[in-house]
């Protein structure tokens, strides 16, 4: 059976003119205010009524007045009009400024090492915008989480996402910790990972990562065993700080334990690439000018070493998935 696709005749058609007859007790002015004809005041109030079911106004060639129906529907709908027309305002207001809360949906790790000096310039530049960030390393939705945009590794942004890199790309990096390391012989070879524990991060989709690396020009995942499995990674780091066993990290997120001296590279040959970490969002025309507003604070801050032959030009560029972005990949089993 063929459907019906014609949008049925609002609820409000025709309110805003009963308004104003019933505010003026006359077509004539009312069709003056509205800036319509005065036959297209009655027709609108007209076509009210006869979905109401019930005449609104006395009419006399002399004078308008309201019925009970017409004085009882008043009492209501102005109201409820007035409502509306504010809500309206709102909105518009939204619309026209960067204001209210803008959403970020962001993994735990990069809140310290990336967003707190952002985010704290942004607020000072825009104080009319209240930012949120929900620390998750599961994968969310950002339509149906309700979030204006999200944080994540490049690899695992969606290709209809648009997207602005906020830091270079960067190494995968295997650490341990200097105790660690003297109870166990440090690892020289990937097959070496056959004999350490290895700290393990669990997927939002509930798998087990597997390690990456590359060997001359072949890039090689890895399923290694060990006793700890985290969700995130300022975990798994802290596991490996605390001498649980060899954690793979990005290479931003170990460098100041490295400098410590908390925690040690190895198989250094072996580390490879990540995209890097980038600013994602969906390519609605329509943009709200408080995210438009985060979008240009993150590019103008963008620091020029992660520019030459990058294109951060979100708007001007859907990310496509390339195969230089994400290398093809065989798999070995440990």
């Amino acid at each position: 059976m063929k459907q019906n696709f014609t949008v049925r005749q609002g609820a409000l058609d025709g309110v805003e003119a009963f308004l104003s007859v019933a505010q003026h007790r006359s077509f004539r002015r009312a069709a003056t205010q509205l800036g319509v004809t005065p036959s297209a005041i009655s027709q609108a109030v007209r076509a009210l009524e006869a979905r109401i079911g019930a005449a609104l106004f006395i009419r006399t060639t002399r004078s308008v007045g309201l019925t009970e129906a017409g004085e009882r529907f008043l009492s209501r709908a102005k109201p409820a009009f007035e409502e509306l027309v504010a809500a309206s305002e709102v909105a518009r207001d939204l619309g026209q400024r960067p204001a209210g809360r803008l959403r970020l949906t962001v993994p735990r790790a990069v809140v310290s090492h990336l967003l707190e000096r952002l985010i704290a310039s942004f607020c000072q530049a825009y104080p009319e915008v209240e930012v949120e960030i929900a620390a998750s390393p599961d994968m969310v939705d950002i339509a149906a989480g309700g979030f204006d945009a999200g944080i994540r590794l490049g690899q695992f942004i969606e290709a209809d996402m648009i997207a602005v890199r906020l830091t270079p790309s960067h190494l995968l990096t295997v650490v341990g910790s200097p105790d660690y390391l003297r109870r166990r012989q440090r690892p020289e070879l990937i097959d070496d990972l056959r004999q350490h524990t290895c700290l393990r991060m669990r997927r939002s989709n509930g798998s087990i990562a597997p390690w990456s690396f590359v060997n001359g020009n072949e890039a090689i995942e890895v399923i290694v065993s060990g006793s700890f499995i985290a969700n995130d990674i300022p975990t798994m780091h802290g596991a490996a700080v605390e001498g649980m066993g060899l954690a793979q990290v990005p290479e931003p997120i170990a460098a100041g334990a490295v400098k410590a001296g908390k925690l040690v590279r190895v198989l250094e040959p072996f580390a490879t690439m990540a995209p890097g970490v980038f600013l994602y969002y969906p390519g609605n025309r329509q943009m709200m000018p408080k995210l438009r507003a985060f979008v240009d604070h993150v590019k103008s801050r963008a620091d020029s070493a992660n520019k030459p032959g990058i294109d951060i030009d979100g708007e001007q560029t859907r990310r496509r998935r390339r195969n230089s972005d994400v290398p093809s990949k065989s798999s070995r089993r440990h």
